[in-house]
């Protein structure tokens, strides 16, 4: 499983129906982006009243025609099988995806087991969300170490900043590491059966792994994840033509390097590589930088972090060919106009980094042994994530989770439909708000969003006949990021005025990754405007920049509004 989004409008992108991938490379209903990591494990408590519920859902749930599950329980650690079956559920990868599945699959008690081709944690916990954090963290202090005139605000007096690369790098390979058994230690732990080996489908609730290892289960989840995505035309040779694997290892610190695709991976690495004293190139196929970004974000995030910095760019325009360096020669790029398919440049430069997103790993699953075809590479599904076969048709007992399925390509929202597939098979029914899931870069400063942007927003309105508001508030006026000199930036809503609903909500600026799931968490749980704008927030914190937010939307008097009766014993 890997955290880093799909793939680029810099380069040929791979979609599913009704999709459009972000430059970064995310599936949304319009162009989006993000590189997040979610590894934490979604706990639902049991009390004799739910449980009784949970029965009652489980008989209606089994009566539908398509979807026959049953689940076995015990209360003695990682649950006893079905007489007919080796396991309740097998889960094909290991990464967070998996991981958030196997974790609620015992929880549920479910008899469960996850089989890893590669290393446990997938993408994100190896190559991806991860290890990027540790070289971001690096960037982040350099930053702020190298801005004297941001130190001297403070009153302080800092010599000249240097950093030992070797020392950056292991600091990256040691947080995965570390991470990584983590992982492995959570699920050994309550019972869960780590297999390795690659996993395929032989057939109806068969699976073969290894080398002539065949099980069986009442229900499979495939979390197979994505891998970098390489456009034709492009030698990627590790050294000097690199994709984010590579860049990861920080083997390197070119001196000016090229980076095709402007989404959320290649921001990022932006932000590393000119930190540590790089110049940058980007190369974007759309006629603007961060086209997957809500427009007005988009605008004020190039200001602060594209054109200060050492970086130019180059819009409209494929690499069409990339030669890595070789025989004292640099890295060659050769640039087409990407409407007419003309030549247009040809740049030199030390080193290039693909950042066009990724694409599905699904090869060799044999898929073909139950009659599905998959669609550029991602595996059909339904809102349940039940996977479809060839003719349209439901595969019994078979899931797809994460960016195999293409639907949402973040770490988390991996994890939020593994979750959710355990429910599904334990008796209850669920399904998944992809729109209530954030998303984040972790630049400096940082952006976050969740729900649609203000164009995706005005469309839907002006299709189902309704308003929408846009709200704005700016860092500028929080007391905490003023206290940090970080005034930049601001926090936008679109909202219904009509009713209060959260269409979306926007933040650039300090912690906005952090600050975002307020939001996010109101989207999901259905709360409205009118009901968030009376909670409190601390002060002086970042979150009353959200705080302002809410206040500062205008709903219309007639919407209804939830009361909140509590007695308090002093």
């Amino acid at each position: 499983m890997q955290s880093a989004m799909a793939l680029s409008f810099s380069q040929t992108s791979f979609t599913r129906p009704n999709h459009v991938l972000g430059s970064s490379g995310s599936v949304f209903s319009t162009p989006r982006s993000l590189r997040f990591c979610g590894l934490r494990r979604e706990a639902f408590g049991f009390s004799t009243s739910n449980q009784l519920a949970i029965r009652s859902n489980r008989i209606q749930f089994l009566s539908r025609k398509s979807f026959q599950v049953s689940a076995s329980a015990s209360s003695n650690g990682n649950g006893a099988p079905p007489k007919s079956f080796d396991y309740d559920l097998i889960i094909i990868g290991a990464g967070v995806g998996g991981h958030g599945a196997a974790l609620h699959a015992v929880e549920k008690g479910l008899k469960t087991a996850i089989i890893e081709g590669d290393v446990v944690g997938g993408t994100c916990v190896n190559r991806g969300c991860v290890p990027s954090k540790a070289l971001l963290a690096v960037s982040g202090r350099m930053r702020e170490l190298q801005n004297e005139h941001h130190m001297k605000s403070f009153g302080l007096q800092v010599s000249a900043a240097g950093y030992d690369r070797q020392g950056v790098a292991d600091h990256a390979n040691n947080l995965a590491t570390k991470i990584r058994n983590n992982l492995t230690n959570s699920m050994k732990a309550i019972g869960v059966d780590i297999l390795t080996g690659f996993g395929s489908v032989l057939g109806p609730q068969k699976v073969k792994y290894g080398k002539d290892n065949i099980i069986t289960a009442k229900d499979i989840i495939i979390a197979t994840g994505s891998v970098p995505f390489v456009p034709k035309g492009i030698e990627v040779d590790g050294k000097t033509v690199i994709t984010s694997d590579h860049a990861l290892k920080l083997e390197s610190v070119p001196e000016w390097i090229a980076i095709v695709g402007s989404g959320y991976i290649g921001l990022e690495f932006s932000d590393v590589y000119t930190a540590l004293g790089s110049e940058v190139t980007f190369i974007e196929a759309l006629d603007q930088l961060m086209p997957g970004f809500d427009p007005e974000i988009s605008k004020l995030a190039q200001r602060v972090l594209i054109n200060p910095r050492k970086i130019d760019y180059h819009t409209g325009v494929f690499a069409s060919k990339i030669t890595p360096a070789r025989d004292g020669k640099p890295v060659l790029i050769e640039l087409i106009d990407a409407k007419t398919k003309e030549p247009k440049d040809t740049l030199e430069v030390d080193a290039a980094l693909i950042a066009t997103g990724r694409a599905p790993f699904t090869n060799g699953l044999g898929l073909e042994n139950v009659n599905v075809v998959t669609q550029r590479g991602f595996i059909p599904v339904d809102e349940r994530m039940r996977v479809i076969d060839g003719k349209g048709t439901l595969v019994p007992n078979l899931y797809c989770i994460g960016d195999a399925n293409g639907k949402l390509m973040l770490a988390h929202a991996a994890s939020a439909q593994g979750i959710s597939v355990v429910e599904q098979v334990s008796g209850r029914d669920h399904v998944l708000n992809h729109l209530s899931i954030p998303a984040a870069c972790f630049t400096h400063p940082e952006i976050s969003m969740v729900g649609l942007t203000e164009p995706q927003a005005k469309e839907k309105g002006e299709k189902e006949g309704f308003k929408v508001s846009v709200v704005k508030t700016s860092f500028k006026a929080n007391t905490k990021a003023l206290a940090e000199n970080e005034g930049e930036g601001i926090a936008k809503m679109i909202y219904r005025p009509d009713n209060g609903e959260i269409l979306g909500v926007h933040i650039f600026g300090l912690h906005a990754a952090d600050l975002i799931h307020e939001a996010s968490n109101a989207i999901a749980l259905g709360t409205r405007i009118q009901d968030i704008k009376l909670a409190v927030h601390a002060h002086p914190t970042l979150s009353e920049v959200l705080d302002e937010l809410f206040k500062a939307a205008k709903v219309e008097s007639h919407a209804t509004t939830r009361t909140v009766s509590e007695k308090v014993v002093v």
